[in-house]
């Protein structure tokens, strides 16, 4: 992820390198960008990002989940897509749609717990 434009988007889809910028064009950085530190908190369009934490990105966005949260983070997208299956099956055996999400409870899947 970076937190300012990256080069070579066509090569990066060629290889299946997931790059994750806020713009797609830029002049060479040789000579002009330098490692200050590693492993280190750093804070990329707003978002805190610590050593370890774990970010996931697809074309609409990415998102920063603190490994502190890890657990409840994996436990609480296992719960959505075991509803959202249900969902689906339900559909596809005839059910309502508004029915099958009332019945699942998928107005509640991401509220917020505790």
């Amino acid at each position: 992820m970076i937190d300012g434009i990256n080069r070579d988007v066509s090569l990066c889809r060629q290889l299946g390198y997931p790059v994750f910028s806020k713009d797609h064009w830029m002049r060479t950085g040789k000579d002009r960008v330098q490692v200050e530190e590693v492993q280190c908190v750093v804070n990329i369009g707003g978002a805190r990002v610590a050593p370890g934490d774990i970010l996931r990105g697809d074309a609409d966005g990415v998102i920063v989940i603190p490994l502190a949260h890890e657990d409840a983070v994996l436990a609480a997208a296992e719960d959505i897509h075991t509803s959202e299956e249900a969902i689906r099956a339900a559909v596809r055996g005839g059910m309502r749609l508004d029915e099958a999400r009332r019945q699942f409870k998928y107005h509640q899947l991401q509220t917020r717990q505790g």
